[in-house]
C-alpha cells in the first residue's frame, strides 16, 4: 500500500510539472492603490498566489487554454475573469469595493489569513455537506488532519467527541461567529446540544496548535472556528431527509429569502434527528432550529442570529468492560464480583454482547436545552477600516436522571430512617442532577488594511453564572424529603476579559506576523457539591500570550512559514472540586513551534509541517482519587508533543481525486508518578514512577484518505479510509491499558439530477465501516491492588457495517 501511494504521488507530480506558463500582474483598488494580501486562484485547479506589498503577483504553472481567474479580498467584490493563456501573460486587475458589508467580516479577526504563519485547514460548506446525513459535526470532520473522533452510542449520533493532536475537547477552542462555545467551567464542547448545526455552517477553519488569538477558552491543541450561513442573493427552500441503520433518521427544512429590497436577508432551519444507537438503550431524540435576519448596507451590517437545541439522550457513558468485549465469561463474573453487581446487573453483563450498556433504568437520560442569541454588527468606519461588535447570550437548563441501587443515604446528607425496629442505611434512589446557567457578553474587532500593513485589534468580555443542584425524585424508602428538595446546591460565577492585537506586514515575498493577547479571569464557586463536600473557590488569573512568525512565499508553487506561540490555561472546575484538601491546582502553560511548507501545482497541492508543543504544569490523571473517590488530575512539570503532519490533494482531468493525510508524532510526559491503592490489608498508597511515558489518547500514527471519482453527469463516488494507531488509556505506556489500532473504510455515493422543477436534487448513500471492522475508539481505565494488581479497562465499541441514505431537494 505504501509503495502504491508513493508511486501515485510521483505520477501526480510528474503530470503537474508539465505546466508551462505564468500569469503576472497586479491587484489594485478603484483609486489605483495596490492591495497586499489579495488571493488569486485559477478556478478548477489548486494554483493560487497572494499579492505582495505593492499588489504584484505571479501565478506559475498554467497550461495553455482558457482559465477562470478568481480574485478575493475582504471588503472588495470577488473578481472573476476568463483568460485565454497560450504563453506568459500579464494583466493588471482593479477591484471594486463591495456595496455590502458581508458576514465574513465577523470571523476574519479570529481566523488565520492566507499569509498567516500558522498551521490551518479550511473546510468548505460543500465538504461539510458531502457526509451530512444526520451524524454529529465531529464525525463529519473525521478526515481532518490529526483528527480522532468517537461516539458514545457507537453510531455518530448523540454524545460525540473529537481529539486533535491528542488533545480533547476541553483543550480545543471553539467559536461560532467569533463567540465562544466552550463551557465556561469544564471547557468542554457538547455538540449534542447543537443538533444538525452542520446544516447551517458555511465554513470551518481548524488551526492546529496554539494558532492565532481567539475568544474564550485557551487553545491547547487546536482551535475550531465556525461561520454560520448568511447573505445569499438567491431565495430557496431546501428539504433534507435521510434514514439508515439503527433507525437513524434526519429531517430538516432550510429557507433563505434571498435579497429583499436590496438590503435585507432572512434564513432559517428546523431539524429533527433521531437514532436508537448501536449500543443498547442509547437512543437520541434531538430537535433544533436556526434563524437569522439582517440588514446589509455599504457601510453597515446588522444581523440577529438565534439557534437552539433540545436533546434527550439515553446515557451510554459507562462504557463496556474489556471482559465483555473479549467474551471472557469468567473475567466478566470476576468484574461483577469486584464491582458489587446485583444478579440482574450480572445477567445483563453476561448476555448483552458488544452492545452492552451498564444502565438498565428506562429513563436513564440526559435532558438538556440550550438557546443561543447573537446580535452582530459591522461598520466601515473609513476605507480599509472595519469594526465588528457582537453581543451574545446563551441560556442552558437541563438535567440527567440516574438510578442508584443500594446507595448509602448519608452520602446524600440524609438521616437514616427507622422503620419499625430497623434502621435503614441504604436505599434504591432515582436522582436528577441539574445544570441551570447563563452565559453572556460581547466580542469586538477592529481591522485595518492599508498597503503592506494589516492590523487587527480585538477581544471579548464574557460572564458565566451557573447553578448546580440535585434532587431525589424517588426512593425505595421514605427518607423525609419534600418534593423537589435539593440534596446539594452550589453556584459558580466566572468572568473572562480578553484583548489582543495582531499585525501582518508584507515586505516583498515575506510576511511578518506578530500577535499578543492578554486574558484576565475570575472564577468563584460556593455551596455543597454532589458528594456533600463544601465548595469554596475564589481564584484570579492573569495571562499574557505572545505569538510571532514569518511567511515566505518563494514563488507561486512554494510557500514556507515558521511561528512560535504561547498559550496559558486555567484549571477547570473539577480540578478544584476534586482536589484533596489543601491542594490548589496550578495553571498550565504551552509553548508551540510550527514549521511548514506548502506546494501547489495545477492538479496537486502538498503540505507538510513539523510541530513542537512543550507543556509546563500540564494537568493529567494519575490514578489518584480524593476522599470520596473522585479522580484527581495533578500538575506534571514537563510534557511535550512533537510530530510531522502531511497532507495532499490531487485531481486529474478524468475526474479522479485523492486527498490523503498522515500524522506521525511522539507525545511524552518527562516524569510521571502513578498512584495505586492497595486494599490487601487496609488502605495503602503505592507510587510507581514512569520516565518518558506516553500521554494518554495520543496515537503516534493517524492517517486518512479520500479516494474518489467525480463524473461530468453528476455521479460521485469516494472511498474514505481512517487509520488510528494504538492509544494508551492512561499515562503509564502499559500495553495492557490501551486501545488497539484500527482501520475503518467508508463508501460515499451521490448523484445529482438536473430538472426544471428544482434547483438541485441530490441522492446520497453512505456505507460506514464497509469491511465490518470491530473496533473501539475511546475508553478509560483504573487499577488497584488486592493481593495482586487488578486493572479494569472500559471501551466504547463503534458500530460495524451500517448505512445512511439521503435525499436533498432544493427549489
Amino acid at each position: 500500500m505504501i509503495r502504491v501511494s508513493i508511486l501515485s504521488l510521483f505520477l501526480f507530480i510528474q503530470l503537474s510539472i508539465q505546466a508551462q506558463h505564468s500569469l503576472m500582474g497586479s491587484i489594485s483598488d478603484e483609486s489605483g492603490e495596490g492591495i497586499a494580501g489579495a488571493t488569486i486562484v485559477d478556478q478548477g485547479t489548486f494554483l493560487g498566489a497572494v499579492s505582495d506589498a505593492q499588489g504584484s503577483f505571479t501565478l506559475k504553472g498554467i497550461k495553455p487554454g482558457k482559465h477562470v481567474i478568481k480574485i478575493e479580498f475582504l471588503g472588495m467584490i470577488d473578481l472573476l475573469d476568463t483568460l485565454e493563456i497560450q504563453s506568459d501573460f500579464e494583466k493588471n486587475f482593479r477591484m471594486k469595493a463591495n456595496p455590502y458589508i458581508i458576514d465574513e467580516l465577523v470571523v476574519e479577526a479570529t481566523r488565520a489569513g492566507k499569509s498567516t504563519p500558522m498551521t490551518r485547514e479550511e473546510i468548505s460548506k460543500e465538504q461539510i455537506e458531502a457526509n451530512n446525513l444526520g451524524q454529529d459535526l465531529p464525525i463529519l470532520l473525521n478526515q481532518s488532519v490529526s483528527m480522532v473522533t468517537t461516539s458514545d452510542a457507537g453510531a455518530g449520533v448523540g454524545y460525540t467527541g473529537m481529539r486533535i493532536r491528542g488533545s480533547d475537547a476541553t483543550r480545543i477552542n471553539v467559536t461560532v461567529n467569533g463567540v465562544p462555545i466552550n463551557d465556561a467551567e469544564s471547557h468542554g464542547v457538547f455538540w449534542v446540544n447543537m443538533p444538525d448545526f452542520a446544516s447551517t455552517t458555511n465554513s470551518i477553519q481548524i488551526q492546529r496548535g496554539v494558532g492565532t488569538s481567539s475568544n474564550g477558552a485557551a487553545a491547547f491543541g487546536a482551535s475550531v472556528n465556525l461561520e454560520t450561513t448568511g447573505f445569499d442573493s438567491v431565495s430557496f427552500v431546501e428539504l433534507n431527509n435521510s434514514y439508515g441503520s439503527f433507525n437513524t433518521h434526519k429531517h430538516n427544512v432550510i429557507y433563505n429569502s434571498g435579497l429583499i429590497s436590496d438590503h435585507f436577508n432572512f434564513e432559517g432551519r428546523m431539524s429533527y434527528i433521531g437514532s436508537d444507537g448501536y449500543i443498547d438503550r442509547s437512543a437520541a431524540d434531538l430537535r433544533s432550529y436556526y434563524a437569522a435576519g439582517g440588514y446589509y448596507g455599504k457601510k453597515l451590517l446588522i444581523k440577529g442570529v438565534t439557534f437552539a437545541g433540545h436533546e434527550v439522550t439515553h446515557q451510554a457513558w459507562w462504557g463496556t468492560p474489556e471482559s465483555r468485549i473479549q467474551g471472557d465469561d469468567q473475567a466478566m463474573i470476576d468484574h461483577a464480583i469486584n464491582n458489587g453487581y446485583s444478579e440482574d446487573q450480572t445477567n445483563n453483563l453476561l448476555t448483552s454482547g458488544r452492545t452492552y450498556n451498564y444502565y438498565t433504568y428506562d429513563n436513564e437520560i440526559d435532558d438538556y436545552a440550550q438557546t443561543h442569541y447573537q446580535v452582530i454588527t459591522g461598520y466601515e468606519l473609513a476605507p480599509s477600516l472595519y469594526l465588528n461588535v457582537t453581543g451574545h447570550y446563551t441560556r442552558g437548563i437541563g438535567y440527567f436522571e440516574q438510578s442508584k441501587l443500594g446507595d448509602d443515604l448519608a452520602g446524600y446528607g440524609l438521616n437514616y430512617p427507622i422503620i419499625g425496629s430497623d434502621t435503614i442505611t441504604n436505599s434504591d434512589l432515582v436522582l436528577r442532577r441539574w445544570l441551570d446557567n447563563h452565559f453572556y457578553g460581547g466580542v469586538y474587532s477592529l481591522k485595518y488594511s492599508k498597503r503592506a500593513l494589516h492590523l487587527t485589534f480585538g477581544g471579548s468580555y464574557n460572564r458565566y453564572v451557573g447553578d448546580h443542584y440535585g434532587e431525589i425524585i424517588w426512593s425505595e424508602y421514605a427518607v423525609g424529603t419534600s418534593i423537589r428538595e435539593r440534596y446539594y446546591f452550589n453556584s459558580a460565577k466566572k468572568s473572562d476579559l480578553s484583548n489582543y492585537a495582531k499585525a501582518e506586514y508584507f515586505v516583498g515575498k515575506l510576511t511578518f506576523y506578530a500577535d499578543i493577547q492578554y486574558r484576565y479571569l475570575e472564577y468563584s464557586a460556593k455551596g455543597v457539591d454532589n458528594d456533600q463536600r463544601p465548595i469554596a473557590i475564589n481564584r484570579h488569573f492573569n495571562f499574557l500570550n505572545p505569538k510571532a512568525g514569518v511567511n515566505y512565499r518563494m514563488n507561486s508553487a512554494n510557500n514556507f512559514y515558521f511561528s512560535i506561540a504561547q498559550s496559558s490555561r486555567e484549571p477547570v472546575r473539577s480540578d478544584f472540586t476534586d482536589a484533596n484538601a489543601g491542594v490548589v491546582p496550578k495553571p498550565e502553560f504551552l509553548t508551540n513551534g510550527e514549521l511548514g511548507w506548502q506546494f501547489t501545482r495545477k492538479n496537486l497541492r502538498l503540505g507538510a509541517n513539523a510541530y513542537v508543543m512543550y507543556y509546563q504544569d500540564q494537568l493529567v490523571l494519575t490514578g489518584e482519587v480524593n476522599d470520596v473517590g473522585s479522580p484527581i488530575r495533578t500538575n506534571v512539570s514537563e510534557s511535550y508533543r512533537t510530530g510531522l503532519e502531511f497532507s495532499a490533494a490531487m485531481t486529474s482531468e478524468f475526474g479522479l481525486f485523492w486527498r490523503p493525510n498522515l500524522t506521525l508524532s511522539q507525545n511524552k510526559i518527562t516524569k510521571f508518578n502513578e498512584t495505586l491503592y492497595d486494599y490487601t490489608t487496609g488502605f495503602d498508597i503505592v507510587i510507581k514512577s514512569h520516565a518518558k511515558s506516553d500521554i494518554a489518547f495520543s496515537p503516534s500514527i493517524i492517517a486518512g484518505s479520500q479516494l474518489g471519482y467525480q463524473t461530468k453527469f453528476g455521479l460521485s463516488a469516494a472511498l474514505l479510509s481512517k487509520y488510528v494507531g494504538k492509544q494508551y488509556l492512561d499515562n503509564t505506556s502499559d500495553n495492557k491499558r490501551a486501545i488497539a489500532p484500527y482501520l475503518v473504510n467508508d463508501i460515499r455515493l451521490s448523484y445529482q439530477i438536473n430538472g426544471k422543477y428544482w434547483k438541485n436534487l441530490e441522492l446520497s448513500l453512505l456505507i460506514n465501516n464497509i469491511l465490518d471492522e470491530l473496533y473501539e475508539s475511546n475508553g478509560y481505565t483504573y487499577s488497584y491492588i488486592y493481593g495482586t494488581t487488578i486493572t479494569e479497562n472500559f471501551y466504547y465499541p463503534q458500530a460495524g457495517r451500517n448505512w445512511l441514505a439521503g435525499v436533498k431537494w432544493r427549489f
